[in-house]
């Protein structure tokens, strides 16, 4: 069984169909895969581009015949380093977390080096600044690292599995994709949507 397939019949009813027929308000109260949002964008004529709750929004408004948010402004291809690249190498703007900055962090760093939320958001945020900044905002960083966060409202499966494995401590991987596919079959408790 795949993410896109539905699971359950509830006493609220089942998810529907996800086409042009369904209101704003119906559209809100289920669970939608990304894939799924897409499509229903492209049958609708909807820009698909930008995250997944702008993409919701629109097709809501749509849905409901309201005028569309504006969709984001899609990113400019910009130059991106190439090897070789060095501590003194500086940031551009625009620089994406590229498999060219991960090979030098690792040498950097070492083999536990990932892009986590703390170095995506030097090296978008820091254009102009070093690649041993960026080392040094690593080093730094690891305590906040360390930490336990709230995973992001748009990573849904994420956030779920993650409560779900605290809930069920000897639980099986198959048990938690079990019990998602149960979960979002059913309509997005009130208020959250």
């Amino acid at each position: 069984m795949n993410e896109n397939q539905n699971t359950s019949t509830t006493a609220a009813g089942s998810r529907p169909p996800l086409t042009a027929a369904l209101t704003g308000a119906e559209l809100l109260r289920w669970y939608w895969t990304l894939d799924e949002l897409t499509g229903l964008a492209r049958t609708m004529g909807v820009a698909r581009h930008g995250g997944k709750a702008a993409l919701t929004a629109r097709l809501a408004a749509a849905l409901d015949g309201l005028p569309l948010p504006p969709a984001p402004a899609r990113r400019r291809a910009t130059a991106q380093l190439a090897e070789p690249v060095d501590h003194d190498t500086v940031i551009p703007p625009g620089q994406r977390c590229s498999q060219v900055l991960r090979r030098y962090f690792v040498e950097a760093i070492g083999p536990g080096f990932h892009f986590d939320s703390f170095m995506r958001a030097f090296i978008a945020g820091h254009p102009g600044r070093t690649l041993a900044d960026a080392v040094a905002h690593w080093h730094a960083t690891r305590p906040d690292a360390a930490r336990p966060r709230e995973i992001a409202e748009q990573f849904e499966f994420n956030r779920f599995t993650s409560a779900w494995h605290r809930q069920n401590p000897g639980g099986t991987r198959a048990g938690a994709r079990e019990a998602w596919y149960a979960h979002r079959a059913l309509p997005k408790p009130t208020g959250e949507a």
